[in-house]
């Protein structure tokens, strides 16, 4: 949306034009916010750009916020930090890290900036339940669900064979193979399954299908 001197106010993604331009055609001035309502009063032009797929459009917006800084856009006008996933395998179990760089040793993906951490307790959670499926999530150190473990969590296991297995599925996840991982998960408990369909369909958008670029290091 430009305003006056073709200024750019705000810059937006839809999979309907017609329909989001339609919203503000009919939205009641009443319960639309202070702000929504001063970007309208200067909205002069409005120009558009095609993209191929969903994922091409969300790495557009993102292009775009960080170059032009719209004046009505709020999110995604600064670069925060990169933030990395980071594993490798131990003699005494998986460890995952989150990390501002990667280092020689580890194997990593990203950068997923902010979603780096929501990631990061998805795949402790998810590894937790294949490496210990005797206790589940219920058995999972204090505090470890909500994501108290901190940015580097060891997962530990005396079998190392299990651990470098969990290793490279998580390489090659983040490789593209997500129907491969999702498949060398065990069953989860009927109570549980909610919860690991939501961590996996997570793990899997931005670790094998998402729009952030990605890297593996052996």
């Amino acid at each position: 949306m430009h305003g006056a001197a073709n200024i750019v106010l705000y810059v937006g993604k839809a999979k309907s034009l017609r329909h989001r331009l339609g919203s503000y055609r009919v939205a009641n001035p009443e319960r639309l916010k202070r702000r929504t309502l001063r970007l309208l009063r200067l909205v002069e032009r409005i120009a558009w750009e095609e993209c191929s797929d969903e994922s091409a459009a969300i790495l557009r917006e993102a292009e775009l916020l960080l170059t032009l800084k719209p004046r009505f856009n709020r999110a995604g006008v600064w670069q925060g930090p990169k933030r990395f996933l980071a594993w490798r395998s131990q003699d005494t179990g998986l460890e995952l890290a989150v990390v501002d760089s990667l280092e020689d040793g580890w194997n990593g993906a990203g950068p997923f900036g902010a979603h780096a951490m929501h990631i990061h307790r998805a795949l402790v959670r998810l590894f937790w339940c294949r490496i210990h499926p005797d206790v589940g999530l219920a058995g999972m150190p204090a505090g470890w669900f909500h994501g108290e473990h901190g940015t580097r969590v060891l997962i530990s296991h005396q079998s190392i064979s299990l651990i470098a297995d969990a290793c490279e599925r998580l390489c090659r996840l983040a490789n593209g193979g997500g129907d491969e991982f999702s498949l060398w998960l065990l069953p989860a408990a009927t109570y549980e399954q909610p919860i690991r369909d939501e961590d996996l369909e997570l793990v899997e958008k931005h670790l094998a299908g998402g729009t952030t670029a990605k890297t593996a290091f052996a």
